[in-house]
């Protein structure tokens, strides 16, 4: 059994791995598949800074083609070098906007929405990068469909 870690030691480690990066393309594969496809956002994600996957709610795999395609509108949306801001709102206008099914309790009556330009909007507590250009580029490494899951690999393209 693993030792309980106390906050501090959590906060450390997840510094290490944590790239905002990584958070930014992470929304930005959300709403692609949201466009692509008309399903909503990924139910679960893990989020590293090496490597990170989505899971959603589908009823089959990608086809080769359709993760090239999804691959590479990700990467236009980069290159678009939008802006990513971040809002408050109150909770009753964030609910009338937003699934707020994923927040903490206790996450309060203001909710930070980040916005990628006008392509993504969304409730959000982790960090983000300032620009989309800032992310350099994504490379699915693989999708897996299983029970109703499809799951989302990617990874950060290194930077030259």
């Amino acid at each position: 059994m693993r030792p309980r870690q106390g906050r501090a030691e959590r906060s450390q480690r997840m510094a290490k791995e944590y790239d905002p990066r990584m958070h930014s393309a992470e929304h930005i594969l959300n709403q692609t598949m949201v466009r692509m496809f008309g399903r909503g956002r990924s139910f679960s994600a893990h989020i590293e800074k090496k490597k990170s996957k989505c899971d959603y709610r589908f009823d089959r795999n990608l086809t080769p083609a359709e993760t090239a395609e999804l691959e590479e509108r990700i990467n236009a949306v980069i290159a678009e070098d939008l802006p990513v801001s971040e809002e408050y709102l109150s909770r009753q206008e964030a609910g009338a906007a937003f699934n707020l099914e994923k927040l903490p309790e206790g996450a309060g009556e203001r909710i930070r929405i980040i916005r990628i330009g006008e392509y993504d909007a969304c409730p959000c507590r982790g960090e983000h990068v300032a620009s989309t250009s800032e992310i350099e580029g994504v490379g699915i490494t693989s999708t897996v469909y299983q029970e109703g899951v499809l799951r989302i690999r990617f990874r950060l393209r290194d930077r030259a």
